[in-house]
């Protein structure tokens, strides 16, 4: 029994013991956390109360010397007294109020006042630097300055130097840069005068102002001399160049309307002057950008003039090449229809001909107006050679479409004349097979000609009698004429086709009874059927004889057909 109590007793204290000795830990590592907060923020206080300003501010008592100076250093000095009386304590104080609270264990308040504390060091470490950086900008000032005037100095040198060794490049702008050099200088001795006067927030105005007109200066010295060449002499040159170039172009019977010259001239005129006034007042602003874009139209103005100039041979050009089609496609049409009435007379032409012809004469009536109104307009000078280019160009398109609808049009008709060769050829051709299907059905000596090859015969001699019949019509009508050749090509191959077969199917059934002949004796049905198929052959029915005699026969021999096919051969 009292191993159990003990047992018990064990599983309820080793618990709790883990428990309290967690709690100790977790209560251990936050005070140490607080406790390394509140040592930085005791640290960063201490640096702000060693801040030397009191040190820079006594070095300001040599500089008091104007009234300004004096108002600067008593309000420096109050509040220096304000950090060092009130806000350093106040964080002392705060100090000690969040190190009371961890102490009590109170880590919800300990955390909140560390969070105010961090703020207010941060609120009066940033007072100190600001009141430093104030006062160091005086103490400091003389050397810092003195450096900065230096090197203001050496530029103001290098670019009156560069002036003075080119004077003539600034044309009458000249006095009025000499005149800005003058102005710096005279800055540079009130640089000197607020120095000795300990004017220090005067002196930083100074050095600004003369850094401005200096890097001002280094624009007017890049860019006056280009600014004065083109305004007085590159400018005013292409100026007059366009007008001597203009005037003689109109003289030439060239049309310039469209470039308006006269207008843009005087506003490049009134460009220059304007430029130039401002700069001689020094005032750059986009100078340099307007004289170029002033600069590039003026070159585009030769540019258009020569564009108008090659305008002009390539308008000739086009022009001398159209006349030329002209007047060919007017003679093609003005004998078409001064031999119209014989055409009609000899040829079918459907109504679709005609209106295409007709239409091509009136659709090149209206380009001969059109190409005249054309004329006049170059000769009166009304419309410039580029869109005179245009005009020509187009009137050439529709020439080619006159041309080309011409072109099929007489293609179609000749091809009526086509037809009519092609026909009688074919005829000829018709004649020539007519008299091979006669060859083939006499050259082997069969007993009897079938009747089909006589009907079909007729057929293809009738079918020649229309061929030439339609031949003698005038005019002649190609469709019917057509259509008569294929029927007569078709009937005469047909019969030549006819004859050949009649002349194989004989040969094939000959040979056929002559193979059969050797079983006459053996086999008397053999005897009987080729009996009859001599019958059938006499009286020209050669394909029934033939198919009597090899189905008997393929009773005695399978390959009977093949024999005879060889037999043949």
């Amino acid at each position: 029994m009292s191993s159990v109590i003990m047992l018990g007793l064990m599983l309820f204290f080793i618990p709790a013991t883990l428990i309290v000795i967690t709690l100790n830990i977790i209560q251990n590592f936050k005070n140490k956390k607080f406790k390394k907060e509140l040592n930085n923020l005791e640290y960063e206080k201490n640096v702000i109360d060693s801040t030397p300003i009191g040190l820079e501010l006594s070095k300001i008592e040599a500089f008091l010397k104007n009234e300004k100076m004096e108002k600067l250093y008593t309000d420096w000095k109050k509040r220096l007294e304000e950090i060092k009386t009130k806000q350093i304590p106040k964080i002392t104080d705060m100090i000690l109020e969040a190190e009371y609270s961890l102490s009590q264990l109170d880590y919800k308040n300990t955390n909140y006042k560390i969070a105010k504390l961090e703020m207010e060091v941060y609120y009066v470490r940033t007072n100190s630097e600001v009141l430093l950086n104030e006062i160091k900008e005086i103490t400091t000032s003389d050397e810092k300055n003195r450096t900065i005037i230096t090197s203001l100095k050496t530029k103001y040198r290098e670019l009156y130097e560069n002036y003075a060794s080119r004077p003539t490049d600034f044309g009458e702008i000249k006095d009025s840069v000499s005149l800005q050099f003058e102005s710096i200088a005279h800055r540079f001795e009130d640089f000197e005068s607020a120095m000795e006067k300990n004017e220090y927030t005067e002196v930083t105005q100074i050095i600004k102002a003369i850094d401005e007109m200096l890097k001002h200066m280094d624009l007017v010295i890049e860019e006056i001399p280009g600014i004065v060449l083109m305004t007085g002499t590159v400018l005013p040159k292409k100026v007059e160049n366009i007008q001597n170039e203009y005037h003689e172009m109109l003289k030439r019977g060239y049309q310039l309307d469209y470039l308006n010259v006269e207008y843009n001239v005087e506003e490049s005129n009134k460009k220059i002057e304007d430029v130039l006034g401002r700069s001689k007042v020094l005032n750059l602003e986009d100078s340099t950008f307007e004289l170029k874009i002033l600069n590039d139209y003026l070159d585009s103005l030769f540019n258009d003039f020569d564009k108008e100039k090659e305008s002009k041979e390539k308008y000739e050009e086009i022009r001398d090449a159209f006349n030329k089609r002209l007047d060919r496609q007017n003679k093609i049409i003005n004998e078409i229809f001064s031999r119209m009435a014989e055409v009609k007379s000899v040829y079918d032409l459907t109504d679709d001909h005609l209106q295409l012809l007709e239409k091509s004469k009136s659709d090149i009536e209206e380009l001969n107006s059109d190409y005249k109104t054309l004329l006049i307009h170059t000769s009166n000078n009304a419309f410039a050679f580029s869109k005179l280019i245009s005009e020509v160009e187009i009137l050439s398109n529709r020439l080619s479409n006159i041309k080309e609808t011409l072109d099929n049009t007489l293609e179609k008709i000749g091809n009526v004349k086509e037809d009519e060769a092609r026909a009688k050829e074919q005829l000829e051709e018709i004649k020539v097979i007519m008299n091979n299907a006669k060859k083939a059905i006499t050259k082997y000596n069969i007993p009897t000609i079938p009747q089909n090859y006589y009907t079909e015969f007729n057929e293809a001699t009738l079918a020649i009698k229309e061929i030439v019949r339609e031949l003698d019509n005038k005019p002649i009508d190609t469709d019917t004429l057509n259509m008569r050749v294929d029927t007569g090509r078709d009937l005469a191959l047909k019969l030549l086709a006819r004859a050949n077969d009649t002349i194989k199917q004989a040969k094939m059934a000959e040979m056929a009874i002559v193979y059969g002949n050797r079983y006459r004796s053996s086999y008397e049905e053999v005897d009987k059927v080729l009996s009859y198929s001599e019958t059938l052959f006499y009286s020209g029915e050669y394909q029934k004889s033939l198919d009597l005699t090899v189905g008997i026969l393929s009773k005695i021999d399978s390959n009977i057909t093949e024999r005879i096919k060889a037999y043949l051969n």
